[in-house]
């Protein structure tokens, strides 16, 4: 189905237009959803054009904030696409769970198997996600392990930068369009620091407490008896005038100390401690 006739000409649009090329060549696919701004649009594209031969597949882990997960059901309920939730198997693999650099390539190894299975039951010809051309530029193990199972990353083919997704995203009215990166909350500790339910939990409790007063664009990095809170440096006088109500929350979650990162908000930022020769820049 063609989607680009009122699309404005540019660059974008020949992108957009090589994205439905590649999508139209794969006959059927199955899709990693996450329900954030790059898994949507793919979904959105891919159902348009494949129809019936797409589902999409979202993933249940304690690394994954509850209200990602609803939000992510709702919308394809909304759009009534074929789906089902599948529970991802992360933290059952010490190699994962003892959080070393390559962490993410652990993950969407087991993850990847298990589309892979699933994808050959129900006769799939194809496993997707949503990894986008910005992300070559990034410390992104998991790709690698994309790599290796032979998962396809249409929007990363086609050229189309977090920037564009957002633009054609906004062109199609999708509700995703300006919805803030999420990571897995297991970026939320520092490398080396064994991965657990219980601090996961406290984490997206602080998180979400965070959410609630309106800071959508925030981080709690998990330091021990420590949460480090990043948040857009534009934001921080609002959150200071919140600060008691913050520190008493996050403190009734188990923490003992309360801080604001004073350089912001930075997504990986947890990358930051990694030698230069173990991160692409």
């Amino acid at each position: 189905m063609e989607l680009t006739s009122d699309f404005p000409e540019g660059e974008l649009k020949e992108r957009l237009n090589k994205l439905q090329l590649i999508i139209r060549s794969l006959d059927s696919a199955l899709i990693a959803f996450s329900g954030g701004v790059d898994s949507t649009l793919l979904l959105y594209v891919t159902h348009r054009v494949l129809m019936d031969r797409v589902m999409a597949v979202i993933a249940y882990s304690p690394i994954y904030p509850e209200k990602e997960i609803q939000e992510a059901r709702k919308l394809l309920e909304d759009w009534k696409i074929r789906y089902c939730v599948i529970s991802s198997k992360e933290m059952e693999d010490e190699c994962f769970v003892s959080n070393p650099p390559e962490r993410c390539y652990y993950c969407k190894d087991n993850l990847f198997q298990d589309l892979w299975s699933m994808a050959h039951e129900k006769g799939y010809r194809h496993v997707l996600d949503g990894s986008n051309y910005d992300d070559l530029k990034d410390y992104r193990p998991g790709m690698e392990a994309g790599n290796k199972l032979q998962v396809r990353s249409p929007l990363q083919e086609a050229g189309l930068t977090k920037q564009d997704i957002r633009e054609i995203s906004r062109f199609f009215y999708l509700p995703t369009s300006e919805k803030p990166a999420m990571a897995c909350l297991a970026s939320r500790f520092p490398y080396g620091v064994r991965l657990e339910v219980e601090q996961l939990k406290q984490v997206e409790l602080a998180e979400s407490y965070l959410y609630s007063l309106g800071f959508q664009n925030s981080r709690v990095r998990h330091h021990n008896r420590v949460a480090r809170i990043e948040i857009p440096e534009e934001e921080m006088p609002r959150l200071l005038q919140v600060k008691d109500r913050v520190v008493n929350k996050l403190k009734e979650s188990g923490y003992y100390y309360v801080t604001l990162d004073l350089q912001g908000f930075r997504s990986g930022s947890m990358n930051e401690v990694l030698e230069d020769d173990q991160v692409s820049t």
